[in-house]
């Protein structure tokens, strides 16, 4: 269907585009894209197209050489030098296709090429270069298509091939990137799977750009600018971090002045080089192989400052108590070899305003990274000094700023109908479920309420109004006695029934209920929340209707009930989500034909929201010490969720609580995957199990938090190697 001659699925774009047109800021877009065209320019001129056949790997690939020494390899330039033309920012130096490590050993990405010395390889890429630029001057962008190694560094390529074409591609570089402003402007997105190259997509793209008489005459840098003020399509709700500028803030003036944050850990060298968070962490061990158990969390950390992206918020703190700024990411992540110490560098548009102090010190802070809770982002807003001369921000936590694993299970429920979140015990899957019920009905404000507050809203959600069917929110726990009975239909003794005898009555289950709700309302959404759904019969529970939970068949195909043999469909808003326990290892798995019909998604323990300490143990560090354990004995599947370590989801506070936590509720459940065997348990809780009894030793709650930092040292170690300084990157809380 067609809306005056464009794709209808572009309507949103186009309507109302002359009126945003009107209030772009043309001439700032067009500064900026003479800046980029300089950038440009330098390319061309240290690495014309006629050097392209002889270029040495040297000149091209990023490696040490070109992190230390020399600045300006191709790669390098195409990275960190010219940003403005076009970011490829982020992620690992894998994308270039041919590197050098910091160890000095050449890496090469396609797997093809892995048997060539590195030479032959680079003699391979190479010629895939040439070829791909002999084949744009032609115009036969095709050819390009079947080049195999290029396919492994898309966004490199294509930022390439606009460097020496410039009017034939829009400088826009990321796949994803490139498939949402396609469906903006009514083009079918689709289309661009894994399969098809980012070079193709990105002309695709232009071609509808071109048709658009509103951008004629239009620079191209100009429209990407655009798009990008008005359709940006990263997520609004991205995570805040906290870093602190050094020990003590000690780097402050000068991130301030020069409007950027730094790190530390130079040792391990630039970020980019790294592939994977295993393999910085086994970077960090070797420089710091006392806080081995923590560092896999570091690394993870260190690479999201590595990849944090323009327009990111991050906030710079000095100590536990005290907001320094709050900072809008304006320049991708580089490795400054000239500058003495703190060498990771992001650049970053300091707001003072924000500046304030806490009531009480907030322990998570005591790291250079963390994550900022959404309540805590929203405490910071309104504690802020003066109002932002800007048009007031939306509250965190609303539809518009919903967390990101919220968005996500929607999606997967948008894309399948039914999804399974499926973790360790204590992960919050329940609670996950219950946010996406309160985001689905519009008060996404609730998440992240107070306890008495959101519960007051499931409550509302979950009440049945008037004379309908069933309420919005549904919840129920399956079991071995659950049947089809309960949750389709079946005969059940009639209660209300008078005289002798058993009466029996046909009876609607849960999920009939559920569907003639939902049918009576067809613009309104139902959830069913299903706790422990591996632990029902599921064949037997959902019977014939298994096959009309697939999208394509709701509110069409019906089928025909054995019992009462009335016709059922499910309507399509109708969603439903179970949760699954992980270590359970009492139910077998959910067969084939029911897996195939929902989304499953994992809901691993979440140490950021246990920004606390109890007697100078760390909460974040005690789980992860533990965790860490569990994952060696039993597998990721037994690990332990946040919520043993939470009250009021608030982290524990008092060794009362601790204790009562410890030894009821987390030493049941880790004696239980030991089976009865006291060395097994030993090898988890060290020093905590009696050597005679075999089991865990009664201690006096006070001692308890000395204890646990004792038996998980690692962790501990980390945090206070890195608070006292010891560690170059500086542990900047205090």
């Amino acid at each position: 269907m067609r809306k005056n001659g464009r794709m209808a699925e572009g309507g949103d774009f186009w309507d109302g585009l002359a009126g945003r047109i009107a209030n772009f800021n043309r001439e700032a877009a067009g500064k900026s894209a003479d800046t980029a065209e300089q950038e440009r320019q330098r390319v061309l001129e240290e690495f014309p197209l006629s050097n392209w056949p002889e270029l040495r790997l040297e000149r091209y690939a990023l490696g040490p050489a070109a992190y230390g020494g020399p600045r300006h390899s191709f790669c390098r330039l195409l990275e960190y030098g010219t940003n403005t033309f076009g970011s490829i920012r982020g992620g690992s130096a894998a994308k270039h296709i041919v590197f050098q490590h910091r160890t000095g050993e050449w890496r090469i990405v396609p797997s093809a090429l892995r048997g060539l010395s590195v030479d032959e390889a680079w003699a391979e890429v190479r010629t895939e270069f040439v070829t791909a630029f002999a084949a744009a001057t032609d115009g036969d962008y095709g050819r390009i298509d079947d080049l195999e190694s290029l396919s492994y560094g898309q966004a490199l390529t294509t930022k390439a091939l606009a460097v020496y074409f410039p009017d034939d591609f829009l400088p826009i570089f990321s796949a994803s990137h490139v498939r949402h402003f396609t469906a903006l402007l009514g083009g079918r997105p689709h289309q661009y799977s894994s399969g098809v190259r980012t070079w193709r997509a990105n002309r695709e793209l232009l071609n509808l750009v071109r048709k658009a008489p509103e951008f004629e005459g239009w620079r191209l840098h100009e429209v990407m600018a655009f798009l990008y003020s008005f359709h940006d399509p990263r997520p609004k709700d991205r995570v805040i971090w906290k870093i602190a500028p050094g020990e003590r803030a000690g780097l402050w003036d000068d991130c301030l002045s020069n409007r950027r944050i730094r790190i530390g850990w130079d040792e391990v060298g630039s970020l980019g080089q790294y592939e994977s968070d295993q393999e910085l962490k086994e970077a960090l061990d070797q420089y710091w192989p006392r806080s081995t158990g923590g560092n896999l969390r570091l690394a993870r950390q260190m690479l999201a400052f590595r990849d944090l992206e323009s327009g990111d918020l991050i906030i710079a703190n000095r100590g536990k108590s005290e907001v320094l700024a709050v900072g809008t990411v304006t320049d991708g992540y580089s490795y400054a070899p000239d500058v003495e110490k703190y060498r990771h560098t992001v650049g970053v548009d300091w707001d003072t305003s924000y500046a304030q102090f806490f009531d009480s010190p907030r322990h998570a802070w005591q790291q250079t990274l963390a994550k900022v809770p959404a309540t805590l982002w929203q405490e910071i807003r309104h504690g802020r000094k003066t109002a932002l001369a800007e048009a007031a921000e939306p509250v965190a936590g609303t539809d518009a700023e919903l967390p990101d694993s919220v968005r996500e299970v929607q999606s997967l429920l948008d894309h399948k109908g039914q999804v399974v979140l499926q973790g360790p015990p204590g992960t919050g899957k329940t609670r996950l479920a219950l946010s996406v019920a309160l985001a689905m009905a519009g008060r996404g404000d609730q998440i992240e309420a107070p306890p008495e507050e959101r519960a007051a809203a499931l409550a509302e959600l979950s009440k049945v109004p008037g004379d309908a069917k069933a309420a919005h929110l549904t919840m129920a726990t399956f079991h071995p006695s659950y049947g089809y009975e309960d949750f389709v239909e079946g005969f059940k003794p009639d209660l209300a029934a008078t005289g002798a005898g058993l009466n029996l009555t046909m009876t609607d289950g849960l999920f009939r209920r559920v569907c003639a709700a939902a049918e009576e309302a067809p613009d309104e959404t139902f959830l069913i929340v299903v706790d422990e759904i591996n632990r029902g019969d599921l064949p037997r529970i959902l019977g014939e209707l298994i096959t009309l939970l697939e999208l394509d068949k709701r509110g069409s195909v019906y089928v025909t009930l054995p019992t009462s043999g009335r016709q059922q469909t499910v309507p399509k808003n109708v969603r439903i989500i179970g949760t699954m326990n992980s270590a359970d290892r009492s139910v077998g798995h959910i067969d084939v034909a029911i897996r195939r019909r929902f989304a499953f998604l994992d809901v691993p323990p979440d140490l950021d929201v246990l920004d606390g300490e109890v007697e100078g143990l760390g909460l974040a560090d005690f789980l992860e010490g533990l965790n860490a354990k569990l994952d060696q004995s039993f597998g990721p599947d037994h690990l332990l969720g946040q919520a043993y370590l939470l009250a009021d989801d608030r982290p524990l506070a008092t060794a009362e609580q601790l204790s009562h936590a410890f030894h009821h509720e987390i030493v049941p459940l880790v004696a239980d995957y030991c089976l009865g065997q006291p060395e097994l348990l030993r090898s988890v809780l060290g020093k905590l199990v009696d050597n005679r009894t075999g089991r865990v030793v009664q201690t006096n709650p006070q001692d308890l938090p000395g204890m646990l930092a004792d038996e998980f040292a690692n962790s501990a170690s980390a945090s206070e190697e890195r608070a006292s300084g010891e560690s170059p990157g500086g542990w900047g809380g205090e």
